[in-house]
């Protein structure tokens, strides 16, 4: 389903995430952007703020996908490593970038807001292109394959929505549910055959405990939408074939 589709990563840096003090929303918002535009989200990672750690999973992310995502890291304290870390990867200078330097400059109006530590917001790998951030400014950037925004929720959408434009999607993934009122273990080994009988698509399964007893969401996925036409058919009617013998046989358990 995913072979000639065009792939991506999402790198998430900082600190904060991997302690638990903060909880990663972005990736989650990507996934479905992602998804919304025919780009298989294949690969998230997270890294600590450590510069070679980061380097390192660039250099890996980057050969593997077409596209590659980060979150975190590109503010204007000491621990605002990602920038460092993308032109090390890239094996470039990093330097202030003259338009980021005015867009700091026509936020910051006052000369004294534009501290030395904000000015740190406008240090851009040479050779990177950047991205507009609407909400506060301090823009991300764009090199090679791999783009850079803000940790920051809101600002990282802003800047997810600005870069549409330069990517390549394929054709969406289409999804269909199937509640199923069983447990995974009376599905399990009827389930397996659709999915092998239904190459085109994929069909994920997701237990729901309600009370005391076991349920299913089946999830089925496709670019092919008459493949997953069929392919709903055929679990439906795996289903009620399984609700048939459920009603005369008391050792299937709900889960």
């Amino acid at each position: 389903m995913t072979a000639q589709s065009p792939s991506a990563a999402v790198l998430i840096i900082g600190d904060e995430i991997l302690s638990g003090r903060t909880r990663d929303s972005n990736s989650g918002h990507i996934a479905a952007f992602l998804t919304e535009i025919g780009i298989d989200l294949r690969e998230i990672r997270v890294v600590p703020d450590e510069e070679d750690r980061i380097v390192a999973a660039l250099d890996a992310l980057r050969t593997a996908y077409t596209y590659v995502f980060t979150t975190g890291g590109i503010g204007p304290t000491h621990d605002d490593i990602t920038a460092d870390a993308v032109a090390k990867a890239f094996g470039v200078a990093i330097e202030y970038h003259p338009e980021a330097i005015e867009i700091l400059r026509q936020h910051y109006v006052a000369p004294e807001e534009l501290t030395e530590a904000r000015l740190r917001m406008a240090r851009i790998p040479v050779g990177a292109t950047l991205i507009d951030n609407p909400v506060s400014k301090a823009p991300g950037f764009h090199i090679g394959n791999v783009f850079v925004m803000a940790g920051v929720p809101k600002i990282m959408q802003a800047m997810l929505l600005n870069i549409e434009k330069e990517l390549h999607g394929g054709v969406p993934v289409q999804s269909v549910t199937v509640d199923c009122p069983f447990g995974e273990g009376v599905i399990g080994t009827a389930l397996g055959e659709v999915a092998e009988a239904h190459p085109l698509v994929s069909i994920g399964s997701y237990p729901v405990l309600a009370a005391r007893n076991f349920s299913t969401k089946l999830v089925i996925r496709s670019r092919d939408a008459a493949a997953l036409a069929v392919a709903k058919t055929a679990v439906e009617a795996m289903l009620a074939d399984i609700a048939r013998h459920k009603a005369g046989d008391s050792t299937l358990t709900d889960y």
